[in-house]
């Protein structure tokens, strides 16, 4: 991949995979090292990869990709709450104050119970997350390892952080 991308090292391909993950493009097939599925393929399909000889291989089709038209019900504009501030970096006190609403497609976000938070801090750049960007959270009960999640840490805290769960303990 180093050689077929015309990069230079190869902590360079290991930030693209990161960031092809994150963005949900391709998942890490679990207990198989270096094995991964394709999810979806970005926008621009036609374009080709020109480097080192490298010539992909093509399957035609939509890969069970494509969707039927929308319907005005999937075109619906909900409202989400903004609920303050989110650090990316040292937690700070967790306060929730009602801030407007943001309004977004129901098919961008999903089932689920929806709030937003303002970003505050450099920490999430890799993960494509910036000072001043809006955090859209689902409420869950369980997070997954290398979810991204708001955490609330003892004492009233809480920060925007990715979670890794080793053996009892969690790091994030």
């Amino acid at each position: 991949m180093k050689f077929a991308l015309g990069l230079k090292s190869k902590s360079g391909i290991h930030r693209l995979v990161n960031t092809l993950e994150e963005r949900g493009f391709i998942r890490r097939i679990p207990q198989r090292a270096r094995a991964i599925e394709v999810l979806r393929l970005p926008p621009s399909e036609g374009t080709t990869i020109k480097s080192a000889g490298f010539q992909p291989s093509i399957i035609d089709g939509d890969l069970g990709l494509s969707k039927p038209e929308q319907t005005d019900e999937q075109l619906e504009i909900l409202s989400v709450p903004i609920m303050g501030r989110i650090a990316a970096g040292t937690p700070v006190e967790a306060i929730q104050s009602a801030e407007g609403n943001l309004s977004l497609p129901r098919d961008m976000l999903g089932k689920g119970e929806h709030f937003s938070l303002i970003v505050r801090g450099d920490s999430m750049i890799e993960a494509g997350i910036h000072d001043g960007d809006y955090a859209i959270i689902r409420k869950v009960n369980q997070a997954n390892n290398g979810d991204i999640v708001v955490a609330l840490i003892e004492g009233g805290e809480a920060t925007l952080k990715r979670f890794r769960r080793h053996g009892k303990s969690i790091a994030l």
